[in-house]
């Protein structure tokens, strides 16, 4: 999924660009396509879409990503890579379509971006809600994850989840737009006392001149923000609770609602690398671990 960016492989997030986790981002913006979205699935059913016959002719895929270390992103060297990109080439290669071409934007654009055709697929490590699902369809998530803490060395306030967070009055921070404000104030945390920064590393920071107590991020990027700090660490990855319920994210492709045969072309060659043991391979040098494997299903986070 992403950087928020830029194109160093130890920089998370920039400061201008919201986070693909967040639970809200870019939805008021597309209030207008709410119902339009909810029209096009029900029309979907009658073939399915064109767009897989196309991309075959064309032999090209535009993939829509936001920048997002380690999600997908334009590396130093100008190439497109990431775990949404990289695992795009092996499906699209399987399904006839040869080559990937990257559309850049702003997280909070891929979703008008799709729908307004600007290229044929999200490949940005997007978290699957039932905000997002209202709008495109995803394909089911290739892989899931957990929430972890960036704390001081030795986590001298116990700090392990939301609720110890509120429990011990510690001073919180998370990045912009992230799920992670959600998750605070469900467990009690009060929206206007957390710190808001820019990204992992600005977090990290934070942390290290005791500026705040614990910074909430995901567990794949909180532990590779801290490998090289000598005060701080990462906690153990945790579910945070929603509705009382520990939950766990997972991110996946998405597509516009017309183009459920696509998608479900997908679905067969993701279901396939999952098997294999080729998907875990592709992601693994983005710092994925087995842990993030997952058979959750775009049914299920959608909430349907």
């Amino acid at each position: 999924m992403a950087p928020p960016h830029g194109n160093d492989a130890h920089t998370f997030r920039s400061a201008h660009r919201p986070s693909r986790r967040t639970l809200l981002g870019g939805i008021a913006a597309l209030g207008a396509l709410g119902a339009a979205g909810c029209a096009r699935v029900a029309a979907a059913g009658e073939n399915g879409g064109e767009l897989l016959d196309r991309l075959r002719a064309q032999g090209v895929v535009r993939l829509g990503i936001a920048g997002e270390i380690p999600f997908g992103y334009i590396d130093r060297d100008g190439h497109l890579t990431g775990e949404a990109p990289e695992l795009a080439k092996a499906v699209f290669k399987r399904l006839g379509v040869d080559r990937v071409q990257p559309v850049p934007t702003e997280f909070g654009s891929l979703i008008p971006g799709l729908n307004s055709q600007q290229f044929d697929v999200v490949a940005a490590g997007m978290y699957v809600n039932a905000d997002r699902c209202a709008q495109v369809i995803f394909a089911d998530p290739d892989y899931q994850m957990l929430d972890s803490f960036i704390v001081r060395k030795g986590n001298p306030k116990g700090l392990r989840s939301y609720k110890d967070v509120v429990a011990k009055k510690a001073k919180f921070a998370t990045g912009t737009g992230y799920a992670e404000i959600q998750y605070a104030v469900e467990a009690g945390y009060k929206e206007s006392d957390i710190l808001i920064v820019p990204d992992q590393v600005a977090g990290l920071n934070a942390v290290e001149a005791g500026r705040v107590d614990v910074f909430a991020g995901t567990a794949l990027t909180t532990r590779e923000v801290v490998k090289k700090s000598a005060k701080a660490e990462a906690t153990a990855p945790f579910a945070p609770l929603v509705k009382g319920k520990p939950h766990v994210d997972g991110g996946a492709f998405a597509f516009r609602p017309t183009e459920t045969r696509l998608r479900d072309a997908f679905n067969v060659e993701l279901r396939a690398l999952k098997r294999s043991g080729e998907l875990f391979r592709i992601l693994r040098p983005f710092g994925f671990t087995k842990a993030e494997m997952t058979d959750l299903t775009a049914k299920e986070l959608c909430g349907q």
